[in-house]
């Protein structure tokens, strides 16, 4: 089912583009504002991105209760915004039946702001926690040493997110150049707004014209354009085995930004004849980034993040991604360009209604290479090579096609499903999207290294499989391991046949030793990370030996049990995943449920950090699931409106419904530069003490909520999620009406029931912090 896109021009000067696609579920809308922190005065640094939260305060229609952000939230969507160099991004995705609203939300906000000084003086705070969270930040502040290779006199090599004394509220000409700012730039003539989900041509076209209304009329205003991103050549920067190359292009052509994308795709390719493949033969590369940091009127700066082998040598690691670069740019590319279109046809076929919206707004549907673009890439690559020498280095070719695009899938002949397997019908295979769970509960907690080997056994097929629309996910947690397939149905089978294969038997270079996995320098998200290990309450075990061995490996499988969910696919296509899953190492069988001690339980966990982090987890029962996402959606505005905006404890702060091994909860997050880890778990204490003498029930909430537990609301990675939970929490006929039913029941006395026990920890609370407990003797340390 291809999608249908109109392009079109309001009234007011707005540049709107429409895309039906019948595909998908929800709605989304993207506004790109051609302006961002590189047209904001420079004795103001940050300006563009301190308006950019502004706008998300409240209008005079719309108060903070009931602006976008609450709004979406409210109706189980997703909402963010972003300031880049030369442009700023707002958008949202969210039920069809809530589109209309948020669409009125998100053009009102755009266009009538309020720039009341003691709102600015509270987001200034928030900023300036940004900003010290961002310098004491490892990798952004290498990313920002890194920018200082460009010329002083481009903005690139300066500071412009913003902090308390580079935005002086309470200066008259500060608040000139904020508002001179927002007239100038977000009117119709700078923007762009893009609007997609399942609705038709018509219907999106009547929403645009009667929002977008609220924007001021306007023309396109001439950003100024930036003087040479260099005074001299970019060199290297080797720390430690990271290798980071920058590469500055000027006067590039139209099509740049599409010759970027062709050009990241096949530097990222890991099958043989590539860099990718040719660097890890040698053992000279552990992975490989590229993306484009900047591009604008003709410039770009691509940016190679390179983790090396021990026995690289950088040098000759980048002469051979140059001599590939050469043969790219000298052999033909007609063969690489079919399989280029076939590619972004299959992104776009699996992509969201939000990833849609904003790659219209920022003009990068998903095509083919087109004229403009082949040629754009020519002289991309002409630049790169530039005074470098001709190698002969390695011997290329082009890769074989991608069976992972091919949609025939062979044998047709039925077969049942293996024991073990629940095919769930959740998900109708309409939706064009299967998933695949698979899941092994170990005889023991296994040595960490086993699962490290089948990591690195499945990562060339993890790169293969999201350049085809799927996603391939491995995860160890005690003593579970889970496989997680989702995407395009027939490419679903393919990935999980090649990945038990992988599994069952990785290959000789996965044995070895492999760098351990870089720590995640965010410490809220260094604890979100080691949640589900935690809540397990499984420890890694060791082996007598200290390292991983195939006897070791086969040791595991046959003392494992396993079981699996399918979802989402046509009866041809299951009987060919039934085949595939007829191989799973282990035997089938039920595993037992997860629950946590009724104690409130501290673990100190790493990395040690400047700033504090906390996470609180606290399971419900299973039958109480309608009453806890009912409560969740309750907390959540208080919460953020107490811990982030009044007590300004940090940025990272979210509550929200969790589930984890078949496990129900709330889950609350905060990551604090002020803020003890004492203060911020009796902050959360003292809101949730609140909540039994303040919680209501109204229809409307009901309503709001049981309309998001729909099928037809909720997004396809969700729903095969919930029936995943439902299995693991011993539940395998649950199904989302009786949810919606049991939301529709709940009353205020059960709710306040639900957030006494809650408060009660009398199912266990969890904690995960980078700190040791509070003194009081409630809690118990892990």
């Amino acid at each position: 089912m291809p999608s249908t896109v109109q392009h079109l021009t309001l009234d007011n000067g707005l540049q709107v583009i429409l895309r039906h696609a019948p595909q998908l579920k929800r709605c989304a809308a993207a506004v790109r504002v051609m302006a961002g922190s590189h047209d904001a005065p420079r004795r103001y640094a940050g300006l563009a991105h301190f308006l950019e939260h502004l706008l998300f305060l409240g209008t005079e229609r719309f108060g903070l209760d009931d602006g976008l952000m609450r709004y979406v939230q409210r109706h189980g969507g997703q909402v963010n915004a972003s300031t880049r160099e030369r442009t700023t991004d707002y958008f949202f995705e969210v039920p069809q039946a809530a589109f209309a609203g948020g669409l009125e939300r998100l053009c009102d906000m755009l266009a009538r702001p309020l720039f009341e000084q003691p709102r600015q003086v509270r987001e200034r705070d928030v900023i300036h926690a940004e900003f010290i969270a961002w310098s004491r930040n490892p990798q952004a502040q290498a990313q920002f040493a890194l920018l200082q290779q460009v010329s002083r006199e481009h903005p690139l090599s300066g500071f412009h997110a913003g902090n308390r004394y580079s935005l002086p509220v309470h200066s008259s000409d500060f608040q000139r150049a904020l508002q001179g700012f927002h007239q100038r730039f977000y009117q119709a003539g700078q923007m762009t707004l893009s609007l997609s989900g399942p609705l038709p041509l018509e219907q999106l076209h009547a929403l645009a014209s009667r929002t977008a209304a609220a924007i001021a009329n306007g023309v396109k205003v001439e950003q100024a354009e930036p003087p040479a991103l260099t005074n001299a050549p970019l060199k290297a920067v080797l720390n430690g085995q990271q290798l980071d190359l920058l590469h500055a292009i000027e006067q590039q052509p139209e099509g740049i930004d599409q010759a970027l994308e062709y050009l990241t795709t096949w530097l990222a390719d890991p099958r043989p004849g590539g860099p990718l493949a040719a660097l890890r033969q040698r053992d000279w590369l552990q992975s490989l980034e590229c993306t484009a940091l900047y591009s604008f009127a003709g410039q770009a700066l691509l940016h190679m993040r390179l983790k090396l082998g021990e026995g690289a040598k950088h040098d000759q690691t980048e002469a051979l991604l140059h001599d590939w670069m050469r043969f790219l740019r000298d052999t033909d590319r007609s063969t690489l360009n079919q399989e280029f279109a076939r590619l972004q046809q299959r992104r776009g076929q699996v992509a969201s209604a939000l990833e849609l919206a904003c790659r219209d707004s920022a003009g990068k549907p998903y095509q083919a290479l087109d004229a403009k673009a082949e040629r754009a890439l020519v002289a991309l690559l002409d630049s790169l090579l530039q005074g470098r020498a001709p190698s002969s280095a390695e011997s290329w070719h082009l890769p074989t096609p991608e069976p992972l695009l091919n949609g025939h899938l062979g044998d047709p002949s039925p077969s049942p499903a293996p024991d073990g397997v629940q095919v769930s019908p959740l998900l109708p295979p309409v939706r064009q999207h299967g998933v695949v769970y698979l899941r092994w509960h170990l005889a023991a907690a296994e040595h960490e290294a086993l699962g490290q080997v089948l990591e690195r056994a499945l990562q060339p097929l993890r790169e293969r499989a999201t350049r085809a629309g799927v996603t391939l996910q491995f995860d160890a947690s005690g003593q579970f391991w889970q496989l997680r397939c989702a995407g395009a149905p027939a490419a679903v089978v393919r990935v999980t046949e090649e990945a038990l294969a992988l599994l069952r038997t990785p290959g000789n270079s996965c044995w070895v030793t492999g760098p351990a996995r870089d720590p995640e320098t965010m410490p809220i998200r260094a604890l979100l990370r080691q949640l589900p290990e935690q809540l397990s309450g499984q420890q890694p075990g060791q082996l007598p030996t200290g390292t991983a061995t195939p006897h070791d490996l086969k040791t595991a499988w046959r003392q494992a049990h396993w079981q699996a969910l399918t979802t989402g696919f046509t009866q041809p296509v299951q009987h060919a995943l039934n085949r595939a899953l007829q191989h799973v190492p282990g035997r089938a069988g039920v595993h037992p449920l997860v629950a946590l001690a009724p104690v409130r339980r501290w673990q100190m966990l790493p990395p040690p950090a400047s700033e504090q982090a906390l996470l609180l987890f606290c399971p419900v029962p299973a039958a109480s699931e309608a009453c806890a996402r009912l409560l969740a959606q309750h907390i959540q505005g208080p919460f953020y409106q107490r811990l982030r905006v009044e007590l300004q404890l940090g940025y990272a702060v979210f509550s929200a419904f969790r589930q984890l091994h078949g496990c129900s909860g709330l889950l609350f997050g905060v990551q604090s530069p002020s803020a003890s880890h004492s203060q911020i778990i009796t902050h959360i204490h003292e809101l949730l003490a609140t909540l039994p003498s303040t919680l209501s029930c109204s229809d409307e909430a009901r309503q709001a909520l049981a309309e998001q537990m729909s099928e037809a609301a909720m997004n396809n990675d969700d729903v095969a999620e919930w029936a995943w939970q439902a299995q693991l929490a011993g539940r395998p006929q649950a199904r989302l009406e009786h949810l919606r039913a049991a939301i529709h029941a709940v009353d205020e006395a059960q709710l306040r029931q639900c957030a006494d026990a809650m408060l009660q920890a009398k199912q266990g609370w969890l904690c995960l912090a980078n700190g040791p407990a509070p003194q009081a003797g409630e809690w118990t340390s892990g």
